[in-house]
């Protein structure tokens, strides 16, 4: 037993001097500098991995903006003024001259059945008479025969009928007891209050006043925000102009109608559409059609060909449901 106590002293005092020699003030210099070199070395490595790792996140935010391709890069217009908008969103599309004021031609029509629909009853009855006869081109209605006004409104619109515009005009008229030029003011209170901007109504048709004044003007924008407020206020003025033709029946004629807009059964989920031409305008056409989930996309073309307007309005289309389908 007294050698056991004996050789446990004598390890403690080994153990004792061990640690004193461990923490003299030499040794403990020494390792405090290992220690300090150990965690210089350690933070530079970490800062290069941070650094690497950095690089690597802006080289795929780089690769991910390169992906995103613009869509309407590469198109060439006819059309003086265009635009796409995208009604849920309310977002610009696309845009070329967009608030550019331009001749409207028959765009002006829309107007026209908006501001009427606001003073004639759908359901009341209109009777044509030889005045609404007179502006340019015949759209077959006869003098003397009847006709239910959402019909007239929608055959107007569908056949782009100065004579429908002009009887419609009239008949809303007399429902205020007012002159031709108060529906004209109508009209353009009517823009103010939307927020048409560049718009500007002097008839009800949009047929060329004369070889250098229109019968009305506005921007491509104004044409998108004018279906947009059409669209969502009084859908069913521009309900007929989603089908490709139509069969009316007034009081004394059967009328088969011809949607002036061609191309309207190329367009996937159309909602409405309305074409325009003059000497003054050249082709105007505004589309609008759902991309998918209530989405209303807007197209608007003003400054084109007669045959241009479809041609820069499916590029417009083409492009802008590339552009939603793969920015989802």
């Amino acid at each position: 037993r007294k050698k056991l106590v004996k050789f446990l002293k004598k390890i403690k005092m080994q153990t004792t001097n061990n640690w004193k020699e461990i923490f003299n003030k030499e040794n403990r210099t020494k390792y405090f500098v290992h220690a300090i070199s150990f965690l210089c070395i350690a933070s530079i490595i970490v800062f290069v991995f941070l650094l690497i790792g950095d690089n690597s996140l802006k080289k795929g935010e780089g690769a991910t903006a390169e992906k995103q391709i613009d869509y309407f890069a590469d198109i060439e217009l006819e059309a003086k003024g265009a635009m796409v908008w995208d009604v849920v969103n309310h977002r610009e599309i696309f845009s070329q001259n967009a608030d550019t004021p331009m001749p409207l031609a028959s765009l002006t029509k829309v107007m026209t059945a908006l501001v009427a629909s606001e003073n004639i009853s759908d359901s009341s009855d209109i009777e044509i008479s030889a005045e609404y006869l007179a502006p340019e081109g015949d759209s077959r209605l006869i003098a003397g025969d009847r006709w239910r006004t959402s019909d007239l409104r929608d055959f107007t619109l569908l056949t782009s009928s100065n004579d429908g515009a002009f009887a419609l005009a009239a008949i809303a008229e007399s429902k205020t007891a007012g002159e031709r030029e108060d529906f004209i003011r109508s009209m353009n209170s009517k823009a103010n209050a939307i927020g048409l901007l560049n718009s500007r109504f002097f008839n009800e048709h949009g047929l060329d006043i004369d070889e250098s004044e229109s019968g009305a003007y506005g921007s491509a924008r104004d044409m998108a925000f004018l279906f947009e407020y059409a669209m969502k206020h009084s859908p069913e003025v521009l309900e007929a102009t989603r089908y490709e033709n139509m069969i009316f029946a007034s009081a004394q004629n059967i009328y088969p109608a011809q949607n002036t807009n061609y191309f309207v059964d190329q367009v996937p989920n159309i909602i409405a559409s309305k074409t325009g031409f003059t000497d003054l305008a050249g082709g105007n056409l505004v589309i609008a059609y759902d991309a998918g989930l209530n989405r209303p996309i807007i197209i608007s073309v003003l400054g084109s060909s007669e045959e241009g307007r479809f041609k820069d309005a499916l590029k417009l289309l083409e492009a802008s449901m590339e552009e939603i389908q793969n920015s989802k």
